[in-house]
């Protein structure tokens, strides 16, 4: 005949001793033991499902387990009346251990790339989330008519429009915090890291609603593209590996002249365009792209009060979901936030 399964009267005592410190926990402990929805008449309820035959010994078992803790609550109600109602515990003896969660695969992702630029000398800052267009749109030289600012691929916000900045919105980039790194800092050099949450409306295994970017500015005399392609090849080498070679290949953004997009090689196939026997399912050409850099456009320098003349820079931003999709093969954005904790485990 199977035995009940009943809690080990240890862990009761332990509880007590350990976490019932005041007479009003123990009452509400109590009315989880021996209430009339209590944990006891669940057990007792159970027994209708039993036979006759084993009703006679669940019972035994049920009312000797009953007893054991109502003469454990009646002791610590007595110490806890006789120390004013506040148990004299100590609080050094080791507590009772609770299951505990992990660290987010996306906040492992920020701490790793805030430490790598931490060792060259960038300062890690953050800038608000709801942003004016001025921002995120005119102080880096993208006019009125953009595409970028069409209610397709910026999320506004139903507020007053102020008379200098215009609309509120949700970052659509993290490249708003330019302009005001440079207002902060006023004179270069200028080192920064922006991390933060930024918005578009789309939704596919490539994009979500929201997501977090990392931006990387540059400011000071003299700085030049062999500057930018060495930080970019150091932060390749330190986060996905030695074996990972980066490259520039030219494109166009509004805010940097020249300008250019990030490829990093194949994290699956290692650049050889090959896994086995079948062509990379993942990059077809031995390369991923990372995302857009370039020179600090004069126009954004001269919006953050800076003299383009004396000073140069530059800047890139890259999504830190996409980083980890690279890094570790990952086919779908949307995954990171599921709530499924199989895929969470494995980071």
């Amino acid at each position: 005949m199977a035995e009940l399964k009943l809690p080990s009267i240890d862990e009761v005592k332990k509880y007590l001793r350990v976490s019932i410190l005041t007479l009003s926990q123990l009452d509400e402990y109590e009315k989880l033991w021996l209430g009339r929805k209590g944990k006891i008449n669940g057990y007792l309820s159970s027994m209708n499902e039993k036979s006759p035959d084993e009703r006679g010994k669940y019972g035994l078992q049920i009312n000797s387990f009953k007893k054991s803790v109502v003469s454990l609550l009646h002791k610590k109600r007595d110490r806890l009346r006789k120390s004013g109602g506040i148990d004299d515990a100590d609080v050094t003896l080791p507590g009772i251990s609770y299951p505990k969660g992990s660290v987010h695969l996306v906040s492992i992702a920020i701490e790793e790339i805030s430490r790598i630029y931490e060792k060259i000398g960038f300062i890690r800052t953050s800038y608000p989330e709801v942003e004016y267009e001025y921002f995120s749109f005119e102080s880096l030289n993208m006019p009125k008519g953009h595409a970028a600012r069409d209610d397709f691929e910026t999320s506004y916000i139903d507020a007053p429009i102020h008379p200098k900045w215009g609309k509120m919105l949700l970052t659509p980039h993290t490249s708003s915090g330019q302009v005001r790194e440079m207002w902060r800092v006023g004179k270069p050099p200028i080192r920064m890291i922006n991390i933060a949450k930024t918005y578009r409306p789309n939704w596919d295994a490539t994009h979500t609603p929201m997501f977090f970017q990392f931006e990387g500015l540059c400011v000071d005399e003299g700085i030049n593209i062999t500057h930018l392609k060495g930080t970019l090849d150091y932060f390749v080498k330190e986060y996905f590996g030695p074996d990972i070679e980066g490259r520039l290949r030219p494109h166009h953004f509004q805010f940097t002249e020249p300008s250019f997009e990030v490829d990093v090689t194949c994290t699956v196939c290692k650049g050889t365009t090959k896994t086995g026997e079948s062509k990379c399912k993942v990059c077809k050409s031995g390369w991923l792209e990372l995302g857009g850099t370039g020179m600090v456009h004069p126009n954004v320098l001269k919006a953050g009060r800076i003299d383009s003349k004396k000073y140069s820079g530059w800047a890139f931003g890259f999504g830190v979901e996409r980083v980890i999709m690279m890094k570790y093969g990952i086919d779908d954005i949307r995954n990171y936030y599921a709530g499924d904790i199989r895929f969470l485990e494995q980071f």
